[in-house]
């Protein structure tokens, strides 16, 4: 049995590479983090004009309709270089939620567009502090319009629509939560622009007052869907993760071997040694729990809410643990602005929080590894 990518996917893997070496620089990436704008849209445009948004979208809907085993590579290379574009939002979670709950029409009228780079969405669940439950949704929708708050929208600033878990109706629980699709440049939408732990991904609270909605799926559905959606996001988010413990990985390995102390390279050092194994461990435990999402993923498995858990929970502390130890192995230097590794931390703790927290997402792994024994 083969478990790594084909020669054509790894040929798009180099191809990718090369291309986000030359165009997404850390330079790119601080452009945005320090500035006003949203995104790096110069770079948003050339990876539209790649295709690289409709890898996974159907050829019936403007797609390439590759497959999401060559989509896993893409975000690898763009976890890589912390692109600073709202791939994640639009495609991992606006995308599929079009896919997974979207009605022909909806899918016809709006996947070209973002297969063209004219559209960019996001995915709207949290409106406060604490873990997102059936509960805790307050946003209400009824008779077309949808009225309540979300927050920590990512990429909630610039994006033209949003899927939106909301409440349906006064059943508790689940049976009263709908998916509904907003466009959020209509009336009744308000958007505030909030801090973030990493502002090279904008994040923002929006604030809907009688706006138009249509619905995702049916009444009662809604709280499925959007764990559909997040299982899908998180396999691909892990590759996004496992890219950037590499580059931890490598930007400590080249420091650690050229930087001198008391006449010998720093990687000579048992300590430092021992940080680079356990980087190097963790980093390849999440590939290789990242690998089986993705066969789930492309394969559609009865597996996939397990390897989704499994993937987000070992790719988040892998990327977590590479982005302080890197910092660590570079010493006084990299807490320093200058240095590119505050550039990881901030990405990785925001990637660990975006799609809910690592307890969640451990209990959920707990959950789905209880139900795997049992049958």
């Amino acid at each position: 049995m083969n478990f790594d990518f084909s020669d054509d996917q790894k040929m798009l893997r180099d191809q990718a590479h090369k291309f986000l070496s030359e165009q997404c620089t850390s330079k790119v990436v601080r452009q945005v983090l320090e500035g006003d704008q949203g995104y790096a849209a110069p770079l948003w445009k050339s990876i539209a004009e790649m295709g690289w948004l409709g890898t996974a979208i159907p050829e019936i809907y403007g797609g390439l309709g590759l497959g999401y085993l060559e989509l896993c590579v893409i975000a690898e290379e763009l976890g890589r270089v912390l692109a600073p574009v709202p791939f994640s939002s639009t495609v991992y979670l606006f995308a599929e939620a079009l896919l997974v709950a979207g009605s022909d029409e909806q899918k016809k009228r709006l996947l070209p567009k973002i297969a063209a780079g004219e559209l960019i969405g996001t995915f709207a669940r949290a409106e406060g502090v604490g873990a997102v439950t059936p509960k805790s949704i307050r946003a209400s929708f009824k008779n077309g319009k949808l009225s309540g708050k979300k927050t920590a929208v990512a990429d909630g600033r610039d994006a033209d629509f949003a899927a939106v878990l909301a409440r349906g109706s006064d059943e508790p629980g689940e049976r009263g939560l709908i998916l509904v699709l907003v466009d959020l440049k209509g009336k009744g939408v308000a958007r505030r622009a909030q801090d973030s732990i990493d502002p090279s991904r904008k994040h923002a609270e929006l604030t809907f007052d009688n706006a138009a909605a249509e619905p995702l799926g049916k009444l009662g559905e809604g709280w499925q869907l959007a764990s559909r959606v997040l299982d899908r996001a998180a396999i691909l988010t892990a590759f996004e993760q496992v890219g950037g413990a590499d580059t931890c990985l490598a930007m400590a390995k080249d420091y650690a071997v050229s930087r001198y102390a008391f006449g010998r390279p720093i990687g000579s050092y048992q300590a430092i040694k021992h940080k680079l194994a356990d980087m190097y461990v963790n980093t390849e435990l999440a590939r290789s729990n990242a690998y089986f999402g993705a066969w789930a993923l492309s394969t559609n498995a009865r597996e996939l809410p397990l390897a989704a858990a499994a993937a987000r929970v070992s790719a988040t502390q892998a990327f977590d643990y590479a982005a302080r130890e890197s910092t660590q192995t570079h010493g006084g230097i990299g807490f320093t602005w200058e240095v590119d590794c505050h550039l990881y931390y901030k990405r990785s703790r925001e990637l660990g929080l975006v799609l809910g927290s690592q307890r969640s997402w451990k209990d959920r792994l707990v959950t789905e590894l209880e139900l795997t024994n049992a049958a």
